[in-house]
């Protein structure tokens, strides 16, 4: 197997987390364990099957932990790994320049922002 080469470590980041939903699956973590429903319900825009998606990836590269009850109807949860925990500062770090974008280009962020648990930091 060929190793693999990067231009530059940020490749190595984005190919983690980059794209649309992993940053937003990886923020709604932050503030707990989640059954796959409770996400979908978060992230209304995102398909079933790229909510399933997201969430095997970021699995397979150590970021969440999926957690499975043994019990009757099945219970699976996810959670940010030890070593997902290690991303908050760059999570953090994306919201705050993500508000004041918001703020620059818009305005009033409370006009654009939806009212959820993650923008009740921002107030």
């Amino acid at each position: 197997m060929k190793k693999k080469k990067y231009n530059i470590s940020v490749e190595a980041t984005l190919e983690v987390i980059g794209g649309k939903w992993k940053c937003v699956i990886l923020c709604h973590l932050t503030y707990g364990k989640k059954r796959t429903s409770e996400l979908k319900r978060l992230m209304p825009e995102i398909t079933q099957k790229m909510l399933t998606q997201q969430l095997r990836e970021l699995e397979a590269d150590g970021v969440i932990s999926r957690i499975v009850y043994n019990q009757i109807p099945p219970k699976v949860e996810y959670e940010l790994s030890e070593y997902g925990w290690s991303l908050q500062s760059i999570l953090d770090s994306l919201c705050a320049w993500g508000e004041k974008h918001i703020t620059k280009v818009y305005g009033n962020k409370f006009d654009v922002l939806e009212e959820n648990i993650l923008n009740e930091r921002l107030k």
